[in-house]
């Protein structure tokens, strides 16, 4: 598949953050509220850095941040990722206890964040509506989501159906939105599902 380089090497970059968010249940482990407020606290100054560089008065280390993350179809507009994947985080670890938090965490760290990587690497087969989302992209959200899930439980069953919930959800068009469905969708399917199994 020939992927523009320029575009391949934003999507390496943007997802590399979503990567860098599976030590954050080790950080709110070590310390819940400095983290929970700090975060929030990273999240209004990145949104008001944001508003700056839109109205042409670039932040100069958050506007390179956000200039080399942003996709073509952010361009002129208010970069709404960052704030969506940590919004997601933090609901999540705010409403669920952290042992089922960190399962939503991780199926957003690593599964839709190599969903995104795999799928323009090696995507071939484009699922229908789903806004150019591919069926490898989607197998390798499933397999990391499978993979990371199965580390914190050691419960197989369990693991594939989060998985096939976590696979479902990013296939959908939700832009950056994901970002915040993810998490917390996960998490309490996967507080349900100790319940339940």
């Amino acid at each position: 598949m020939n992927v523009d380089k320029k575009v391949l090497l934003k999507e390496i970059f943007r997802k590399m953050i979503h990567l860098c968010s599976a030590a954050i249940p080790f950080l709110l482990k070590i310390a819940y509220w400095p983290v929970i407020i700090g975060f929030m606290i990273i999240v209004v100054l990145y949104y008001f850095c944001e508003l700056l560089r839109l109205e042409g008065h670039p932040v100069p280390l958050i506007s390179l941040i956000t200039n080399t993350a942003a996709r073509e179809r952010d361009e002129g507009k208010l970069v709404l990722g960052p704030v969506t994947l940590v919004l997601g985080i933090l609901f999540a670890a705010l409403v669920l206890p952290l042992e089922y938090a960190k399962v939503g965490i991780y199926a957003l760290s690593f599964g839709d964040g190599l969903a995104s990587l795999v799928g323009k690497l090696c995507g071939k087969h484009k699922i229908p509506k789903a806004g150019g989302k591919t069926f490898e992209g989607s197998l390798a959200c499933f397999i990391a989501v499978f993979i990371s899930t199965w580390c914190v439980t050691r419960r197989i069953g369990v693991s594939l159906l989060v998985a096939l919930l976590a696979m479902f959800i990013e296939v959908l068009p939700l832009a950056d939105f994901d970002n915040l469905m993810i998490p917390i969708a996960i998490s309490s399917f996967y507080m349900f599902l100790v319940q339940v199994m």
